[in-house]
């Protein structure tokens, strides 16, 4: 009854009760089916709408109208029929219904009476639940829950749905939401980067991450993947042993063609591995999605279209989270007393289950290098937001050196890889001096952030680290220059 409409001034009132609203925090409300109907639209779920074109009770023009129009630009198929015929009573809200065949007909047109969807639940594994969770969720009535992984997962429409489910399934729940997410990120940053952007935000009790996809496509190799993902899942559950944990395997092209080869992708092997030895859950996103094109459901070029999923590809990726998390909230013993895990020894001595970051204030500068306080490039190039406007130590001639000394068993760079990245030249505690080429197959239009492993398998004391600029230079590149925004150690 805001508009022309004559409204309900009881329905009204009972509305603003049970929400909680106050008079301009209802009108102000955006939350409505009606302003969210990307994700219908993108299945391609035909709408067919009877309506009564003078309708006083429920004007056309504040609802049916917004609701097609919405529907249409979203890209969702919407047929509106006006019945005109026979009498139109209560204010012309109600009217005779003309063709009720053709309306028949469209159901049937639009059903799959026998068409056999697959299950969800088939690529889910519940290792340990969500028990711990759910008490934290039903009994402190507070929950933090963190999201870690790249770019599906910071920019993620999955993401933000999974914690509007969450806040449906525990409507009485203060919830925190963390945003880990980085675009071009893996395991091996992701463990480094958890201290200071998951774990320093206090204790997490439900935590997501993602890998598979940049683990893959940024050439880290077995041992970085299992090094990477046992380091985030044991650092993670040192600081919180009752941390509910759920691993995901997200598509990519690379991913489908081992399936339908009948292998299984590497980097999900390896994630799997770790994800079996902690015993923490998994949801094989990749493998469904691969499944489901291969039975018809959707194809890849027109539906999912992209590793960064369509709207459609990220209607699959919720629905299927969104089953996990019902399947493991539903009732078993685990979640009236929690469970207790034990930590089991490491699966490799050497992974980063203690990485962190180190400010690059800590060196000490030799020649050639300078400490910028706030870093941002003058090129104008595309930049990842997190790895600007901080401090940085910059070098962009020849021989220029620093050192750093650090205790711990690995020693890395964060650097910010741009078009006139160099190659560093580096030595441990005397040793011959190795190299390192910085230059990325991405460099020559972003200034990625790119992490690299000096060494990761050093016995754990005191160390240092000599690091200087080579005269040689990969032949893509425009410079010699390096730029450390944070200095990796695993302790």
């Amino acid at each position: 009854g805001k508009g022309s409409g004559k409204g309900s001034p009881s329905d009204w009132a009972a509305l603003l009760k049970s929400y909680g609203f106050t008079e301009e925090q209802a009108l102000a409300y955006e939350d409505n089916p009606m302003n969210d109907l990307g994700g219908l639209a993108s299945c391609k779920v035909p709408v067919f709408h009877a309506i009564g074109l003078y309708d006083r009770i429920v004007p056309n023009e504040e609802n049916t109208y917004k609701l097609i129009n919405n529907y249409i630009k979203a890209g969702g198929i919407a047929t509106v029929y006006p019945m005109t015929r026979g009498e139109q009573k209560l204010e012309g809200h109600h009217y005779p219904i003309e063709h009720p065949e053709r309306i028949a007909d469209f159901i049937y047109q639009n059903s799959f009476p026998v068409k056999q969807i697959i299950d969800p639940a088939k690529y889910h594994m519940i290792r340990s639940g969500l028990g711990n969770s759910y008490l934290k969720f039903t009994v402190e009535k507070k929950g933090t829950v963190a999201f870690m992984g790249g770019s599906i997962t910071e920019h993620g429409a999955w993401r933000e749905k999974v914690c509007k489910y969450l806040r449906e399934r525990f409507p009485d729940t203060e919830f925190e939401f963390i945003n880990a997410g980085i675009s071009s990120t893996g395991s091996t940053p992701g463990a480094f980067r958890l201290a200071a952007e998951v774990l320093s935000k206090g204790k997490i009790d439900l935590f997501f991450e993602e890998a598979a996809v940049n683990d893959d496509t940024n050439g880290f190799n077995d041992i970085a993947q299992v090094r990477g993902m046992e380091g985030i899942i044991r650092h993670a559950l040192e600081s919180n042993p009752n941390m509910d944990i759920v691993v995901m395997h997200f598509v990519d092209p690379s991913k489908i063609a081992d399936y339908d080869k009948g292998v299984t992708p590497v980097v999900i092997a390896n994630h799997e591995k770790v994800a079996d030895h902690y015993r923490v859950n998994t949801i094989n996103l990749a493998k469904e999605v691969r499944d489901r094109i291969n039975a018809g459901e959707f194809n890849w070029k027109d539906d999912f279209k992209d590793l960064h999923p369509s709207v459609f590809g990220h209607e699959v990726y919720v629905r299927s989270i969104k089953t996990f998390l019902a399947d493991a909230y539903s009732g078993s013993d685990t979640l009236t007393k929690g469970l207790i895990r034990p930590m089991p020894a490491k699966l490799d001595k050497f992974s980063y289950s203690f990485g962190e970051y180190v400010e690059v204030n800590k060196a000490k500068l030799i020649k050639g290098w300078s400490l910028v306080e706030n870093w941002t490039p003058g090129d104008g190039l595309e930049t990842r937001k997190q790895y600007v406007n901080i401090p940085a130590l910059i070098a962009e001639k020849p021989g220029s050196a620093f050192s750093f000394d650090f205790t711990g068993t690995a020693i890395g760079l964060c650097v910010v890889s741009g078009p006139d990245a160099g190659i560093v030249e580096y030595s441990i505690d005397g040793g011959p001096f190795r190299s390192r080429d910085l230059f990325t197959q991405w460099s020559s239009f972003l200034h990625l952030p790119w992490y690299v492993m000096l060494d990761d398998e050093l016995k754990n004391r005191k160390h240092t680290v000599v690091v200087r600029m080579s005269p040689n230079k990969n032949e893509k590149s425009k410079g010699h220059a390096c730029r450390v925004l944070h200095f990796l150690v695993n302790h």
